[in-house]
């Protein structure tokens, strides 16, 4: 394992919510990772028909949202943010920072991760940039990523979680933060994530649906399970801290080689799909909910997951007992 792979992992060695998160324990309530929204244009909390328990918050509701979800044992969130302006162009820092800094000023206790992604600020709904001819611009994509990754550290973050899958990203994070005092805040990526069809709650939550095509040029093909494991090796190379497979379930044969290779934590990502398939079927009397959420976690855990993220983390001491 390289001494800059470790590099956000090692100073941040004295933070007890990371060390709980990366243990060789088995999964517990403390490494889960609850997704939080918050759409700018809200003034109360939304329900997601799809996904029982999750809501898109406003930016007053969210610190209510927080506030319980600590006092039930999570520790990690992966914050979502929903601009009320789409834009190609421009970034809405004084939301971001607004967001993110009510959210560290009010919480210093919770580890606030927060998704690097375009998807929900671009017009066209894709995770990069856009060139003339309607192809992603990775060169372009890139930049702007590392400019929403610097905005978010400065506004508070304690992680950032690249989840855009644009070629080199984890590099030009990792000398942009390091380049500018934040060496001591960790990447937590999307390493290795499919082009899939289990995401479908999360586009409604997040308002990030492709407006035309689909992301096959940037997320990788299900089939490929060479690549898979190589992109989680690249962003290992390049300086992440942390490694997740997405969607979890149909991942879940690619932890332990991608463990194996990187030495670093890997884990999975329990997407709206795989929650709101759970959550039908216990809606149709097929199943209890906690209990076939809990076989789920089993699961990963039985497969080596480090963390896992899950829309019911703020059930976790509940279901797990």
């Amino acid at each position: 394992m390289s001494s800059e792979s470790l590099l956000g992992l090692r100073r941040n060695r004295l933070n007890a919510p990371l060390r709980n998160l990366v243990s060789s324990e088995s999964l517990n309530p403390k490494k889960l990772v609850q997704p939080i929204f918050v759409a700018e244009s809200l003034k109360s909390p939304e329900k997601m028909s799809s996904l029982p328990g999750v809501f898109r918050d406003s930016q007053e509701s969210i610190l209510f949202q927080i506030e319980s979800d600590l006092k039930n044992g999570v520790e990690h969130f992966l914050l979502f943010l929903v601009p009320e302006k789409k834009s190609d162009d421009s970034i809405p820092k004084s939301f971001y920072k607004n967001v993110i800094g009510n959210i560290k000023s009010k919480f210093p206790e919770a580890f606030l991760w927060v998704d690097t992604c375009l998807c929900s600020l671009t017009t066209h709904g894709h995770c990069g940039l856009l060139d003339p001819k309607g192809r992603i611009d990775n060169v372009s994509s890139v930049k702007r990523l590392s400019e929403l990754a610097l905005c978010y550290a400065e506004s508070g973050a304690d992680g950032i979680s690249p989840s855009d899958m644009m070629d080199g990203r984890i590099r030009s994070h990792r000398n942009i933060l390091d380049s500018n005092g934040f060496q001591h805040v960790p990447i937590m990526s999307y390493s290795t994530k499919f082009k899939s069809h289990f995401y479908g709650p999360f586009r409604e939550a997040a308002e990030s649906a492709p407006g035309h095509g689909d992301r096959s040029s940037y997320q990788i093909d299900v089939r490929n399970r060479e690549d898979s494991i190589l992109s989680s090796v690249r962003d290992t190379e390049e300086g992440a801290d942390l490694l997740m497979v997405k969607p979890g379930i149909t991942s879940i044969d690619l932890i332990l080689p991608i463990k194996e290779q990187t030495g670093l934590p890997v884990g999975a990502y329990q997407v709206s799909g795989e929650y709101a398939s759970i959550a039908m079927l216990a809606e149709n009397g097929f199943c209890k909910f906690e209990d076939a959420l809990k076989e789920t976690w089993q699961v990963f855990s039985r497969a080596g997951a480090s963390y896992l993220i899950t829309y019911a983390a703020r059930r976790g001491k509940e279901i797990l007992g």
